[in-house]
């Protein structure tokens, strides 16, 4: 399966029933291809509560997500502001958040919005959703197209927010926020502990039941 694939079909694991969730640009879009239970409810932030996958022979152009992908419509589908949107927001009705990031720090904080040096399109929800939902659920690559960790000992990237992110899955990892330190819950498909260790700068716990010393050594 594709590294992307993959992250996309381990987060929706961790979806309940009965939620509300939204999907950030990039590889938390493709979640919405592993989702079977039908009381799950996609929300997106420029207005649409209901999201489905765009079926090729219906697609409609005015009908998009935040990412300006095509969009179909659930039943019940309803549509409302932008403004509407991110009260909802803001208001925490929203159970679950995947985002994706440009970096993690071993502080729980994400940023995904700016590059220094570099345009951006625009900031988008992430801000507001790191702030107001329930549940956030960060899916990257584990390491940067350069080979550089994702997740690191601190961000060297503009922060998005000071929340920390409850969880990351990566091609190569599962970690969960236990308090005060990120833990290794799970390696994916054929990864090893040695390979994650070589390429997390952060420190980190591991789980029992995974072979290894308690903690990752700083790089």
């Amino acid at each position: 399966m594709e590294m992307r694939e993959l992250i996309a079909k381990r987060a929706a694991v961790e979806l309940t029933s009965h939620s509300v969730i939204n999907l950030g640009i990039g590889i938390p879009t493709l979640v919405a291809d592993y989702i079977t239970d039908p009381t799950i409810t996609l929300h997106t932030e420029n207005g649409m509560l209901g999201v489905t996958a765009a079926e090729p022979e219906k697609i409609d152009p005015l009908i998009v997500n935040a990412g300006k992908q095509p969009v179909g419509e659930g039943g019940g589908a309803s549509y409302f502001s932008s403004a509407q949107s991110f009260a909802m927001i803001r208001g925490g009705h929203v159970n679950t958040a995947i985002l994706g990031a440009l970096q993690i720090d071993e502080k729980g904080r994400i940023a995904n919005w700016a590059i220094p040096g570099k345009d951006i399109i625009g900031v988008g929800g992430a801000m507001d959703l790191l702030e107001g939902a329930q549940k956030i659920i960060i899916t990257t690559s584990h390491t940067a197209n350069d080979g550089t960790p994702k997740i690191v000992e601190s961000c060297t990237f503009p922060i998005t927010s000071k929340r920390v992110a409850d969880m990351i899955i990566t091609e190569l990892a599962v970690f969960k926020w236990n308090g005060d330190i990120y833990e290794l819950i799970e390696l994916v498909g054929d990864a090893t502990l040695e390979e994650v260790q070589n390429k997390t700068e952060a420190r980190f716990k591991i789980s029992e039941g995974i072979k290894g010393e308690s903690f990752c050594s700083e790089k």
